[in-house]
């Protein structure tokens, strides 16, 4: 996204963040907001000029986690504080922003079928998405390793027997939900 389409937020020296689009002050949780609906955001010092953007956005992460919003499990946040120690760092960027674009293009895609008439039988890349999920996991607990391309591609079958296994476990729910009503 080109610089001047993102929000820009000026830190005054009293630490107060300052809105340049709407000319008022705003909160670490409005600037959340302001993401959450999908608007970039630049946050820059108004004296000296230098982009706090990331510590900000940190920030943020750290407040809704210290909230019990959890988000991040112990063990990639422990990974990631090693990964500043580790000849990995050049690697972890690269593979976290990898990972959630993966992650936001199958949630855009799970949207798409969730629109239609019968969801659970036109879900492409569930399973892709649960490998991706699995390489992740694998990679930030285990050592980095599980790259896609770096070995075959995984066989995931033509799905049928998950979707089988699916609408199963959803009539059993169905069922469930129907004797507490009752």
């Amino acid at each position: 996204m080109a610089e001047e389409t993102k929000l820009l937020i000026k830190r005054y020296a009293s630490r107060r963040l300052y809105n340049t689009e709407t000319s008022d002050y705003v909160t670490l949780e409005d600037i959340a907001g302001f993401i959450r609906a999908g608007r970039e955001v630049k946050i820059v010092d108004l004296k000296s000029g230098d982009d706090l953007t990331r510590q900000y956005l940190l920030q943020i992460i750290a407040e809704h986690e210290s909230k019990g919003e959890s988000v991040l499990p112990i063990n990639v946040l422990t990974d990631l504080v090693r990964s500043y120690s580790t000849s990995a760092t050049s690697v972890v960027p690269q593979f976290l922003a990898m990972s959630f674009e993966m992650l936001q293009n199958g949630q855009s895609k799970m949207l798409e079928n969730m629109e239609k008439m019968n969801p659970m039988s036109s879900m492409p890349g569930f399973e892709a998405m649960k490998a991706q999920q699995a390489a992740f996991m694998k990679a930030m607990t285990g050592g980095i390793g599980g790259w896609p391309g770096t070995g075959p591609e995984p066989d995931f079958g033509d799905g049928k027997q998950e979707l089988e296994e699916i609408k199963s476990q959803l009539a059993n729910l169905q069922d469930k939900l129907a004797r507490m009503n009752k």
